[in-house]
């Protein structure tokens, strides 16, 4: 990465953040219900980033979204362990691509776990696709003003023509 002698680093302690520590599998089959969980969350996170283009200003933002999703996870181990565990251990030993086709049972039986002990439902499909208004506390960040330049060349200027030979032959042309 190239920097410049006016770019700072954030500390280490900034960046302390205990991690998600757990592989793929087991985030793609909390995914749906993590996402419902911490949508807010990942909604402030990425309005941060787009608004101040400066991700050293939205660390913030950034572990409010991972602590989400690891109290998520906690509260999906504390409740439905072995629910999920079971649909997991489906998905793993059916396909390579870890797909959830093949495992609607385990899914059936985690999601009414889920909705039984947490009280959350899994979002219909294309749930997250829709379009949402967020509502922020965080300020809007100040407009930045547009440079305007003014045009360095000048017009160029037409030399007088002399009247055509033969008359106008514009009606040709249409």
């Amino acid at each position: 990465m190239v920097s410049t002698k006016n770019f700072s680093f954030p500390s280490d302690e900034e960046l302390e953040q205990q991690e998600l520590n757990i592989s793929y599998a087991y985030i793609k089959a909390a995914s749906v219900f993590l996402g419902k969980k911490c949508e807010w969350f990942n909604n402030e996170f990425l309005l941060c980033r787009s608004e101040l283009k400066d991700p050293r200003k939205c660390l913030k933002e950034g572990k409010d979204v991972t602590n989400c999703a690891l109290e998520g996870l906690q509260e999906i181990k504390k409740n439905c362990r072995n629910e999920f565990q079971g649909h997991v251990d489906c998905m793993l030993s059916t396909s390579y691509l870890l797909s959830e086709e093949d495992c609607s049972e385990t899914q059936k039986v985690f999601d009414g776990c889920m909705k039984q002990k947490l009280n959350m439902e899994r979002p219909p499909f294309g749930y997250f696709c829709e379009t949402r208004v967020h509502d922020s506390p965080r300020p809007k960040p100040p407009k930045k003003e547009e440079l305007v330049f003014p045009n360095p060349t000048p017009e160029p200027v037409a030399p007088p023509y002399p009247p055509p030979r033969h008359g106008w032959r514009g009606l040709f042309t249409n």
